[in-house]
């Protein structure tokens, strides 16, 4: 024990010698966290819109002011036809059209039934995507507005209604800071300790004390433990400091129990610097430690569900995602951030991200060679 104090003494004096490190950890997670869930979020709005009106009649006017007022679409471009709407796509002016065909009232009026034409610019997919979702979905409602109308008419012979109403459980404002800002922690806390874990002994290793260190009765486990538990702590400082910004600016309070988001970012910090410490132990020179360790990361946060689900992945990446840490602690922490589950409900990812940590660890002592 004695040894393992002075090799974490040594350590936290290397760390507070160096205000690099203490920015690292104190500020850039801050700022990032204000900065990060602004620019990351699932909401596409003022989607830049082109209509062409073959029928210019009252219900094409209505559905126009309906999907313009929806606060989803910004109307950019009116044209005559759907060959001049294209040259609006193909300048950037317009990122969707909608064509109304001649005789579109008419044949609302007389067959119940009305075609419509949108043509969405799959060059950035995901804006595609939503944009071509959300005029659907207006498409839907004015046809429901339609049919309320019609169904006071015997005449028109329309289709019984269905009203339904949604409740959104969890998150009910549909608050897209709610579901990032607990990710995007996640990833932070990622970057801090993969980094600086996979820069620590490979950094004894240019200076020349790893040899001081190699000559003396201090034990590899007791070397490894006295490396990983200053960054540990340090970890959960950041941690906390991302709870708070989260309080604080976002106005996030965890639904479940903040012990729970410590006890599991604990085996987490463990798991990721245990991944860190096998990196530098392989590594040579700070700079082959970055390169690898980059790779995991993003590996690492690419794969972990932030902005990709990991359900629609294919199988292949879903197995990869069974021994990817990020991926457990994302999971978790949207669970008892937003739903508020208890340990009974995360015991599979908290003993899943312990035995990636025990393994790794023991990896990295396992690899780690005392050499004279």
């Amino acid at each position: 024990m004695k040894r393992l104090l002075v090799i974490l003494e040594k350590e936290f004096r290397q760390v507070f010698r160096n205000p690099a490190i203490l920015r690292m950890v104190l500020v850039m997670p801050v700022v990032q966290l204000l900065v990060f869930p602004f620019a990351a979020n699932y909401e596409v709005k003022n989607v830049l819109l082109s209509v062409v009106d073959h029928d210019h009649s009252s219900y094409s006017q209505k559905f126009i002011s309906k999907i313009t007022g929806s606060g989803y679409f910004k109307l950019t471009d009116f044209s005559p036809s759907y060959n001049k709407a294209m040259e609006a796509v193909e300048s950037d002016k317009a990122d969707l059209i909608i064509e109304i065909p001649a005789g579109f009232e008419k044949d609302l009026v007389k067959e119940n039934k009305g075609a419509m034409l949108i043509a969405v610019n799959a060059v950035n997919g995901t804006k595609a995507n939503l944009g071509g979702a959300y005029a659907a979905n207006i498409i839907r409602d004015f046809n429901s507005e339609i049919q309320m109308q019609w169904i006071r008419f015997p005449k028109f012979n329309a289709q019984p209604t269905i009203e339904v109403t949604s409740s959104n459980w969890y998150n009910p404002t549909m608050n897209y800071k709610f579901f990032m800002v607990p990710g995007i922690l996640v990833t932070l806390l990622t970057m801090i300790g993969s980094f600086m874990a996979a820069l620590n002994i490979v950094h004894e290793k240019e200076v020349g004390t790893i040899e001081q260190i190699n000559v003396s009765p201090i034990t590899k486990v007791q070397f490894i433990l006295g490396k990983l538990i200053p960054f540990w702590i340090m970890g959960l400082v950041t941690l906390t400091l991302g709870l708070l910004v989260s309080w604080l600016f976002y106005n996030i309070i965890p639904v479940g129990s903040i012990a729970l988001i410590y006890v599991f970012g604990m085996v987490f910090l463990f798991t990721l610097l245990g991944v860190g410490l096998l990196v530098s132990t392989y590594a040579e020179t700070q700079t082959q430690a970055t390169f690898v360790s980059f790779f995991v990361m993003m590996l690492f946060m690419l794969l972990g569900g932030l902005y990709t689900p990991i359900e629609s992945m294919p199988e292949w990446a879903k197995w990869i995602t069974k021994i990817n840490p990020v991926a457990y602690f994302i999971e978790v922490m949207r669970m008892v951030v937003l739903k508020g589950s208890g340990f009974a409900d995360v015991k599979v990812q908290f003993f899943s991200v312990l035995g990636l940590g025990i393994f790794f660890n023991t990896w990295a002592v396992i690899n780690y060679r005392k050499r004279s």
